[in-house]
């Protein structure tokens, strides 16, 4: 609709792909199945479609076969907070959908002399310079540094609740924009769902799930490919020992592969960080999937050279036929706001995700 801000499908068009009219199933009594429809109809929006209407008939639905199915307190308790913290998510990033972001992952524990924290306050500011809003755990250490250099009109945070340790930083205190988490789950969805680049600074053992998340979500196509820069102190070592390992232990084991390297940035230059994200969104502007075809969408259209180029230098992408310029697929109708944008359409294999970030980087190279 005119007045919604776009929606962000962090799945690659898989949330997208979803029928947009879900049989609403039944409770098994036909009175509640009216009522549900009837307060499905009062509830929603004026301005929702009847796809709408029919999505919230379909969760009401859900929620009373929960209740029948013998559900246990812990359980009910569970599945109630994770739905309200997804609902405050949701509300708190909606009028902020038109503008890219950036997270900024690290520890709490870093001290204000140290050089982790100073280039994440320095990264943080470039980026909203560059027009970014900067989402962190909003603790303290990195994530309050990185707070501190966006500014608390250009940050959000969300918190996890910890019987330790953790607390919101004083640049976010208080503000809006800050959500409480329960559940780390729910946090990392929001995580991945509002962003368009991530920087890791070094950190424990919270960094270092978030970042093996990331690489996993993007790796195994769960997730769309966006900017991972690992950003460590000038002439620091712990990003570079952490490539170390991935290569010493995992590539050499045949674990992962040679292309996922390729889905990271290790630097301890702040301006390499930043131009490295920037650089992603030059002639790329986004992609999702339609079936089996990729459409890569393209700030503007490409030279039939650099197409020519595509097609022999990313051939093993292709499942079948090859790589074509288009306009919006019929299946993109959902994205209006993105309709005229020039389309790169191939049949793609699905499985080398590396590969895929290695096109992107090409056609940002090649097509400028």
């Amino acid at each position: 609709m005119a007045d919604r801000p776009p929606e962000q499908d962090f799945t690659g068009g898989g949330i997208h792909a979803l029928p947009s009219r879900f049989k609403r199933g039944s409770t098994g009594d036909e009175e509640s199945d009216r009522l549900i429809a009837e307060l499905a109809e009062r509830t929603a929006c004026r301005s929702c479609g009847p796809e709408i209407r029919d999505l919230i008939a379909g969760m009401l639905v859900t929620v009373c076969r929960v209740g029948q199915d013998f559900t246990g307190l812990a359980d009910l308790k569970l599945i109630n907070r994770s739905l309200k913290e997804m609902r405050k998510a949701n509300r708190v990033f909606h009028p902020f959908r038109d503008r890219r972001k950036v997270v900024c992952y690290g520890s709490a524990r870093t001290t204000m002399d140290r050089g982790e924290y100073q280039a994440a306050e320095e990264f943080a500011g470039a980026m909203v310079e560059k027009g970014y809003m900067v989402i962190t755990g909003a603790g303290d250490g990195i994530m309050g540094a990185a707070q501190k250099g966006a500014g608390r009109e250009n940050s959000f945070g969300l918190n996890i609740s910890l019987p330790f340790e953790q607390k919101a930083n004083e640049t976010i205190a208080g503000d809006p924009k800050l959500i409480d988490f329960n559940y780390f789950f729910t946090r990392k969805l929001a995580f991945m769902k509002e962003s368009h680049a991530f920087a890791l600074f070094p950190g424990g053992f919270g960094t270092m799930d978030e970042g093996f998340e990331l690489l996993t979500l993007i790796q195994t196509g769960k997730s769309v490919v966006q900017p991972i820069v690992m950003l460590d102190r000038p002439g620091g070592t712990y990003w570079k020992t952490f490539d170390r390992f991935l290569r010493d232990h995992l590539l050499r084991l045949g674990l992962i592969s040679p292309d996922d390297f390729s889905l990271i940035r290790i630097t301890d230059s702040v301006d390499e960080a930043v131009e490295e994200i920037e650089r992603f969104y030059t002639v790329f502007h986004s992609y999702r999937y339609v079936g089996r075809q990729v459409v890569i969408r393209l700030n503007w259209e490409l030279d039939a050279s650099v197409v020519d180029d595509i097609n022999r230098s990313f051939v093993d992408l292709l499942r079948q036929g090859g790589f074509r310029q288009s306009g919006a697929l019929p299946e993109e109708a959902d994205e209006p706001e993105i309709a005229a944008l020039p389309r790169l359409v191939f049949d793609d294999k699905r499985s080398r995700f590396g590969r895929l970030r290695q096109l992107i980087d090409f056609i940002n190279h090649r097509g400028v």
